[in-house]
């Protein structure tokens, strides 16, 4: 015999105009035209085919928000998938899938999980991204990253940390001071021929530690070149070099097949 699933509930929407008032509970599967509450909490599944105004958002499941996602603080567990824009007015903590099609701001962010944003990320304070980031650029305070990342334009922030265990691009890094190692590979990854290549189009910043990464072009007061650090163009003063650190052009093509080292 087949399970029959009931439809969602369809429940009434806020008037539009309403001023932000109690706290809104919705268990398993929920459809809402729009959200506007004190608190909003969910278990379960929820579509919202508007927007969501709320002071704090307590998300665990699949959510669903056709509008803008606007919010004094967001905690997220599970998949969290919003077509428009989000504003986090304090911290925006997610555990699991973050899709979001517009633009993201948020005071603190810290994310951990698969995250893609469509459009500019803000963070005023500090973002903290465990696993994958993806974004066209970012404009912060301080960035941290522990897992991959790809932001092809460009990333503004006081310090950036990135330690990088998967594949990642970057674009132009404008910082104070700037750390980016990539992943350093062990036997079993070159028993596999696995590769991870983390890549920087160019930095400048007053600092700069780098390690298995190659980078275009670098503008630094003091730079360290760690193992496996390929910098093309350097303007700057290089304090510490790793004999395994290369400067200057180099060509690079693919071994013949079965042929590697």
């Amino acid at each position: 015999m087949s399970a029959t699933v009931a439809p969602p509930r369809t429940v009434a929407p806020e008037p539009p105009s309403a001023p932000r008032t109690g706290r809104l509970v919705d268990r398993g599967t929920v459809r809402r035209e729009g959200v506007r509450a004190d608190a909003w909490s969910v278990r379960g599944v929820a579509k919202v085919t508007r927007d969501v105004d709320v002071g704090r958002a307590d998300l665990d499941g699949v959510v669903s928000v056709a509008g803008h996602l606007s919010a004094e603080a967001v905690r997220a567990r599970g998949t969290l998938e919003v077509y428009g824009a989000v504003d986090v007015r304090g911290t925006f903590e997610a555990r699991g899938n973050v899709r979001v099609g517009g633009v993201v701001h948020a005071v603190d962010l810290d994310l951990d999980g698969p995250n893609r944003f469509d459009g500019a990320l803000s963070v005023d304070r500090r973002a903290h991204v465990r696993g994958l980031l993806h974004a066209p650029s970012f404009d912060g305070g301080l960035l941290e990253i522990d897992g991959s990342a790809t932001v092809a334009g460009e990333l503004r922030a006081l310090h950036v940390r990135a330690d990088l265990s998967g594949t990642s691009e970057l674009g132009t890094v404008l910082a104070r001071s700037v750390r980016v190692h990539g992943h350093s590979p062990n036997l079993l990854d070159k028993a596999l021929f696995r590769e991870a290549r983390a890549s920087v189009t160019r930095i400048e910043a007053e600092s700069v530690d780098l390690a298995n990464v190659r980078v275009g072009f670098v503008r630094a007061t003091a730079l360290v070149l760690g193992p496996g650090a390929h910098v093309t163009t350097v303007e700057g003063t290089v304090v510490r070099r790793h004999p395994r650190s290369r400067v200057g052009p180099e060509s690079e093509s693919v071994p013949p097949f079965g042929l590697r080292r």
